[in-house]
């Protein structure tokens, strides 16, 4: 068994202002974001040119902020954000959605490209290969602040979080997902992405790789406070989380992207 090292997570102490671990990684993953961005808006087939980075970052930023705390409040929190509706500006407070993020990227990048008069899904393409960079710095951002972390359990990593009122061994699931939906997702992602491919082949690659990562962590990821003794979906479903709900039509949606290359795979199979 672990001990989790308990670090601070104000990082720097300014007076009355405290600089946060997780926004730093905030902040780093969007840097990365960037100078991903622009290595890759030099290749011939990119949608964007390299002075079109600066703006697209912006829009992207704005996506996962407003869509990923909105997503939160409907997607986790329905309850309390209708009985107290200014709760969406205390960000301070903590609680952002991965998924509420994704939807919220998705629509600031139809924006982009409906203003710069370009294909969406060759945006999306674009897009994709920058984010699990982001998603390993935030899922560490989330194991410093002892957040997110995961099913009691007696394997042998198993970690005490000094945060944890029950002080019971348990998976540091935030690990398992910097490196499942980080590092694993940024190699496999901008392998794929390396070569020109058909519009939403990139992007479904994507959603179909985390919603499967994702899906198989929240077996040991402990689920949030209000979801504990609640079913997420349907009483025929009492296993799954609402994680895994959220999931499905990711994966879904990733497999409809990738049907044509499906085909291609599998046709000398069929023959």
């Amino acid at each position: 068994m672990i001990t989790h090292p308990n670090i601070d997570p104000v990082a720097i102490y300014l007076g009355p202002l405290q600089i946060h671990w997780y926004g730093i990684m905030y902040m780093v993953a969007f840097a990365g974001a960037w100078l991903l961005a622009a290595r890759n808006s030099q290749r011939p087939w990119s949608p964007i040119k390299p002075a079109q980075v600066e703006d697209l970052i912006v829009y992207g930023a704005w996506g996962v902020i407003l869509g990923g705390r909105l997503g939160y409040m409907l997607f986790y929190n329905t309850e309390k954000w209708l009985a107290d509706p200014a709760m969406l500006l205390r960000i301070w407070e903590g609680g952002m959605s991965f998924h509420g993020g994704l939807l919220g990227v998705a629509i600031a990048l139809f924006i982009y490209a409906r203003k710069h008069q370009l294909s969406f899904l060759a945006l999306g393409d674009f897009a994709v290969p920058l984010v699990p960079a982001g998603l390993f710095f935030g899922r560490i951002g989330n194991f410093i602040g002892q957040e997110l972390y995961g099913r009691v359990t007696d394997v042998p990593w198993a970690m005490l979080f000094p945060s944890d009122p029950t002080q019971l061994p348990r998976h540091p699931s935030q690990l398992y997902e910097a490196i499942l939906e980080g590092l694993v997702l940024f190699l496999v992602i901008n392998w794929f992405a390396r070569k020109p491919r058909l519009n939403g082949e990139v992007t479904g690659l994507f959603l179909v790789l985390y919603g499967i990562f994702r899906f198989i962590v929240e077996f040991v990821r402990q689920p949030d406070a209000q979801f504990v003794d609640q079913p997420a979906l349907l009483d025929v479903f009492e296993w799954m989380t609402r994680g895994q709900a959220l999931c499905v039509p990711m994966i879904l949606l990733g497999l409809w992207f990738m049907r044509k290359t499906i085909q291609r795979l599998t046709q000398p199979l069929m023959n």
